[in-house]
């Protein structure tokens, strides 16, 4: 008793000075996390030294800091703590004290079951250590891909308020420019056109006209009503197709002939979301991609598809998931790499939140290649904003 009790003291002793002494952040570095994980194991293993070894049931206590560090630090310094735990288990199968039992009812376990006892800690470790890692990366994954969702969003806002900018700038500049076009033509007037200053007058009246054409055009180009505001299915579809069709793959926009053709809004989300999966399509189809169009008084689909090899069988059923790739992309230029697997997350992420639903399938056999479908009813299509709200959009994610 008194020697675990010394172990103890030392423990509390080295923990309140590490917080007082030295003045440690709340959150310590990996490097020091790990020290401090070792002295835990180091001290359950003292402990269990003079209490029986892996005789004492409190054995498993040597999973306490291997599971913190599985969640909390680098996948190396895990297996370094999970080693020292193995080998301390280990060292004290042969040299521990004995386990306190009744004087009357002396308990003796075979060396078989203590084995038996080492097997199944060593097993625990290993597991367990494994399956924390495992949930907590996959945590900090989707963490980093809304992170990611979030810039993408924010970047295409910026580029649909670059319009507005446009026209503010046009309407605060037209004042000025045009009383110095005004004040430019009163000096032509006044100076002889072969005097000294008729030249550069001249020159400042053509320079202040061009200003003032630059900016009409801003202007025209940032206005918001009809053909630039709202666009049918079928204009909104070309545009979102238009970047694509210069990496040998043919884009085949197909409309059905139905009448009454919805209009959306030009929503960056919208066009950013459906523009990626025509990207992907493209990337994996061999020589042709299909967007179709239909609709009726209730809904709006569109779908895409590819002659490509399809969706592996180990990612068809979490397509949307973040980080999901496959081995199966066909790279447009033989240098690129491999993206980290957000494009379909993200992508997936600003359609759902404008009220629409995807279906990833495979075509049915012998045909080959990939179909996406994302259906709006016709109510939302017809109303999406032109921007989607950053933090709804994140947040409905």
């Amino acid at each position: 008793l008194g020697p675990c009790i010394a172990v103890i003291a030392v423990s509390a002793w080295f923990n309140t000075a590490l917080a007082q002494s030295f003045r440690l952040p709340l959150r310590l570095p990996a490097h020091r996390t790990a020290w401090l994980l070792a002295f835990d194991t180091a001290q359950v293993a003292a402990l269990l030294y003079f209490t029986g070894g892996l005789d004492n049931p409190f054995a498993f206590f040597f999973l306490g800091p291997v599971l913190i560090a599985a969640t909390a630090l680098p996948p190396k310094m895990t297996v370094i703590l999970g080693t020292f735990a193995i080998v301390c288990s280990t060292v004290l199968i042969e040299f521990h004290y004995p386990l306190p039992w009744s004087a009357d009812d002396n308990l003796v376990l075979t060396r078989g079951y203590v084995i038996v006892n080492w097997i199944s800690m060593v097993l625990a470790t290993f597991f367990i250590g494994i399956y924390a890692w495992q949930i907590t990366e996959e945590s900090r994954q989707l963490v980093n891909a809304l992170a990611a969702t979030e810039l993408v969003l924010a970047r295409e806002q910026h580029l649909s308020q670059i319009d507005g900018l446009a026209a503010a700038a046009a309407h605060a500049l037209g004042t000025p420019l045009s009383t110095i076009s005004v004040i430019a033509k009163e000096l032509e007037r006044a100076f002889d056109a072969k005097s000294a200053h008729g030249e550069d007058i001249r020159l400042l009246r053509e320079q202040a006209q061009r200003c003032r054409d630059i900016l009409g055009k801003l202007n025209e180009l940032s206005a918001t009503d009809e053909p630039f505001g709202r666009l049918p299915l079928s204009a909104l579809l070309e545009e979102v197709a238009a970047p694509h069709r210069d990496f040998g793959i043919t884009i085949d926009v197909r409309i059905a002939d139905a009448p009454w053709q919805p209009s959306g809004s030009r929503s960056p989300g919208i066009l950013y979301g459906l523009g990626n999966l025509v990207e992907n399509a493209v990337d994996y189809a061999h020589e042709r991609v299909e967007i179709a169009a239909r609709w009726n008084d209730d809904e709006v689909v569109v779908t895409i598809s590819d002659d490509g090899p399809g969706f592996a069988p180990e990612v068809i059923s979490r397509v949307g998931e973040p980080y999901v790739r496959s081995s199966r992309r066909r790279r447009r230029y033989a240098s690129e790499e491999t993206g980290l697997g957000l494009g379909f997350f993200i992508a997936k992420t600003l359609l759902e939140r404008s009220g629409a639903q995807l279906t990833f399938v495979n075509r049915e056999y012998p045909e080959r290649g990939a179909i996406v479908t994302v259906r709006w009813t016709r109510e939302d299509f017809e109303q999406l904003p032109q921007s989607l709200d950053l933090e709804n959009a994140t947040t409905g994610s």
